[in-house]
């Protein structure tokens, strides 16, 4: 079984970017009906939603500035960002082409068309989307985009595939000749879209079509599944009829057979009302004519004939994006490559390491050196290679007050570093007190220039100043909770710009709280929503608030001279608020967390660990039926899992109703969709009776089960294998054992344990790299032949334009270092050579056909 796991390659896909602003939304008739305009943006695989952006208020062209990040756990066909709107004051405004009406209270977070969660009683509108298919997000990757925001057809919002067999029979007729009969066979769909928030109940229409006929049969109707199995076999003459005057066995000439095609429409049957169409696929009975039986799956496509409607002037919506699909090989693939990344730190001088190499080629792409720091951080090599990297750049630093002043490679990894490592620092440092800014609502607002007529300049500056003090005060009473990693880069910073510079008695501090302050907890707090501490983009006036917090912050946290600091404010009503500091109180408090989290004494973790929220969300819970008459139903509940227990609460905030020790968890497992007929569910199996619980979506579910397993993935309980379905009617639903002791009917699955703030596939990190190396071989050419060229020139020493963009200081040893490079890349590319060509026929489940449409 482990070499199995070990040889399988993984599509690992996930989604980075933001959603920047839209402009001119839905315009209206009416005078100053903008003003009761809300809108609000989501984004959806297929039909499913996995993100939301908060509502902002009256405005056409809302500024959303939120960031997202997500692992896409399964394939999909297109990404859409649907923009709606909601009207404060109208009700039932048509603000778009197409309209949600809500019946509901609240509907469920994946409903059809909608995945709206406020109240009917305000008119909730569907403006318009964005679609991107999978193909093509590769167009747009990397960078900013206007999109023009297109009408929703409710024909045109499909997703999921058909499995599907014909077959041409040659059979006697009636009057004794030889016809042909056309035989086709649904087998079964799967991944059908939720139909507010449920399993839809699906059934096929099938139909043979041409210039003049067109014969429909239909499938039953299969209750309560997104995965039907039909099994169902339809027949179609494909020859003229016996009342044919001019040949009365005419088989189909060729012309005819070019046109005639099977149609295939999936629907959801909605009993009394009108169904829903789900998708459709046609397929050419000409691709019979080679092979008589032609079986495969086929992606459902949109009505092609749906509504034509001329497309108004909806506006437009700006996103940032970047789609990173990884073929991850087996480990051992891998091998080679990683080691050579790993002996970085010990290659000498660190310039000439494969690390440095990768660093030196993409200087301007700041996101490219994040796999490299988390090999580095998995392999306990971080610390002995940012050393190394820091130690090169000090030494070509010549003034102590300029040290890590630019983006250089040392800075960037310091950076990536901090916010893998210290994520739950943050959360317990900051959170509560940046909670209680965003949701206090203070004004803060000193500036002359934008303060309102309302507005008390002194009662905002005691605002402004009782926040300062309390964040400053969280920050420098952490230092106990500051993970050791960092303590020990900030100990090695402190240490070698002592040595460069040891005439400066400041440059000790300095050297850490340039990145301590001014690129962690300031920056924090400037953007808590880009570090998990706040779900969505602040609105503006809480982000200003931020802002003048975050700049004091800077200063407050910058070694030296309180007094001298007032000089690099440019606004004067900042130089007044920052004299209510006091001198030379703050700078003692500053200097003693300084020398706590870089003292010369290695910090060891304590016994006990702060209790650290992983993940928490809203959930479906399904009642365990503790009560004797109780009904064992769904309700919301608000799920909490921290590093100690699992709890889950009535709502966010409230006490807990239940709660669980992770250390009992025994199993943390996917739920068949056949147990509950829902989609996204996965089980907790405890001491007690199992926990059945229903994530909003694909991604919740998927980080649910990730964080869940890693947190329980020690424990000593931990079960071999598990039940997938439940136990109900007396038996297992899965194994139908009548038992409800009887041990799982199927292996659970293995977990790849991590740290858990080092959550870190090394493979798929190597493969980054191998990519990001692939996709710019030319620049490593071009530092070949600078080695090269700088070994031969032996004339007085110059510079060289081709040989400033690298840093190359021993050319032998620098060559050396490619040559091994470009050695493991030639045989990784064979590795993906091999695999490509054995990849997923087309027509199988995994690399469906995209059928024609109508």
């Amino acid at each position: 079984m482990a070499e199995e796991d070990d040889a399988r390659i993984r599509i690992l896909q996930s989604l980075r970017g933001k959603i920047c602003e839209a402009k001119n939304l839905c315009p209206v008739s009416g005078p100053n009906r903008q003003r009761d305009l809300c809108t609000f943006c989501t984004i959806s695989l297929d039909q499913e939603e996995v993100f939301r952006t908060r509502v902002f208020d009256k405005s056409i062209s809302p500024f959303y500035g939120e960031d997202f990040y997500f692992e896409i756990p399964r394939p999909f066909q297109c990404l859409s960002f649907y923009v709606y709107a909601k009207g404060v004051f109208q009700r039932d405004q048509p603000v778009g082409k197409f309209q949600l009406s809500l019946h509901l209270h609240k509907t469920d977070s994946s409903e059809r068309l909608g995945c709206c969660s406020y109240y009917a009683c305000v008119g909730v509108f569907l403006s318009g989307k964005v679609s991107i298919r999978k193909d093509d997000l590769c167009k747009y990757s990397g960078k900013e985009h206007w999109f023009g925001i297109q009408p929703v057809d409710p024909n045109s919002e499909v997703q999921g595939k058909v499995h599907l067999e014909m077959r041409l029979n040659e059979v006697i007729t009636e009057n004794g000749s030889l016809g042909q009969h056309l035989l086709v066979r649904i087998i079964e769909c799967q991944e059908l879209p939720l139909i507010s928030g449920q399993n839809c109940d699906p059934y096929a229409t099938v139909s043979l079509v041409g210039p003049a006929r067109s014969d429909q049969k239909k499938t039953k109707v299969k209750k309560k599944t997104s995965n039907p199995h039909f099994e169902e076999t339809f027949s179609f003459e494909v020859t003229r009829s016996s009342s044919y005057t001019k040949k009365s066995n005419f088989q189909v000439e060729e012309e005819d057979v070019e046109k005639l095609e099977i149609k295939i429409d999936l629907w959801n049957n909605e009993n009394l009302a009108q169904d829903v169409f789900l998708g459709e696929t046609r397929v050419p009975v000409k691709i019979l004519k080679k092979d008589h039986i032609h079986k495969a799956w086929y992606l459902l496509q949109p009505k092609g004939n749906g509504s034509k409607s001329k497309s108004d002037d909806l506006g437009s919506l700006r996103v940032k994006l970047t789609y990173i699909e990884d073929t991850v090989l087996p480990s051992a693939c891998y091998t080679a490559l990683c080691n050579l990344l790993l002996k970085s730190p010990d290659v000498k001088p660190i310039s000439a390491s494969a690390g440095h190499i990768l660093g030196d080629i993409y200087r301007e792409r700041y996101e490219a050196i994040l796999p490299m720091v988390r090999l580095l951080l998995h392999h306990n090599r971080f610390v002995s290679f940012v050393s190394a990297v820091v130690a090169l750049e000090l030494e070509n630093t010549q003034e102590a007050n300029t040290i890590f002043r630019g983006n250089s490679l040392a800075t960037r990894c310091i950076d990536d570093m901090m916010k893998i490592v210290g994520k739950n620092y943050l959360a317990v440092t900051l959170k509560p007190v940046v909670d209680e800014i965003c949701e206090s609502n203070k004004t803060c607002e000193i500036d002359p220039v934008k303060l309102k007529e309302s507005d008390n300049v002194e009662v905002n500056k005691e605002n402004l100043h009782g926040y300062v003090q309390k964040v400053f005060s969280c920050i420098t009473q952490s230092s106990s909770s500051c993970p050791p990693l960092m303590c020990d880069v900030f100990r090695s910073l402190r240490h070698l710009a002592c040595k460069r510079f040891p005439a400066d008695p400041h440059v000790q501090y300095s050297a850490v709280s340039s990145f301590v302050y001014l690129r962690f907890f300031a920056v924090a707090v400037l953007t808590p929503h880009s570090f998990q501490l706040r779900s969505h983009h602040p609105d503006p006036e809480i982000s200003r608030t931020l802002t003048l917090i975050s700049k004091t912050i800077q200063t407050l946290g910058s070694w030296g001279s309180l007094s001298k600091k007032l000089s690099s404010f440019k606004e004067n009503y900042m130089c007044d608020f920052f004299k209510s500091f006091q001198e030379d109180k703050c700078i003692e408090r500053v200097k003693k967390f300084l020398d706590e989290i870089s003292s010369n004494v290695s910090k060891e973790s304590s016994g006990v660990e702060d209790a650290v929220v992983l993940k928490e969300g809203e959930v479906q819970k399904r009642a365990q039926g503790r009560k004797r008459l109780g009904k064992k139903n769904f309700k919301k509940r608000w799920l909490r899992v921290t590093n100690r227990e699992l709890s889950y609460h009535k709502h966010k905030g409230k006490e807990a109703l239940c709660t669980i020790n992770v250390k009992h968890i025994q199993a943390v497992e996917k739920l068949d969709e056949s147990a509950f007929s829902r989609k996204n569910m996965f089980q907790v199996v405890h001491s007690d009776k199992p926990l059945y619980v229903q994530a909003g979506n694909c991604v919740e579910a998927s980080e649910w089960l990730e964080v869940l397993g890693q947190v329980t993935g020690c424990n000593e309980g931990r079960l071999a294998t598990h039940h997938p379905s439940n136990y109900s009617g007396g038996a297992w639903q899965c194994c139908k054992n009548l038992s409800i002791n009887t041990p799982g009917c199927k292996p659970c699955t293995t977990i790849m344990l991590a740290n858990l703030q080092l959550d870190i596939d090394c493979d798929r990190e190597t493969e980054r790299i191998f990519s990001l190396l692939s996709s710019n071989s030319t620049k490593l050419q071009d530092m070949e032949d600078a080695c090269a060229s700088m070994a031969v020139y032996q004339g007085p020493q110059r510079e060289q334009e081709e040989h400033s963009k690298f840093t190359i200081q021993e050319p032998k040893e620098t060559f050396q270092t490619l040559k091994q490079l470009r050695k493991v890349m030639v045989e990784l590319q064979r590795q993906h050579n091999i695999r490509h060509d054995a990849t997923a026929q087309y027509g199988s489940l995994d690399n469906p056909i995209v059928g024609k449409t109508s």
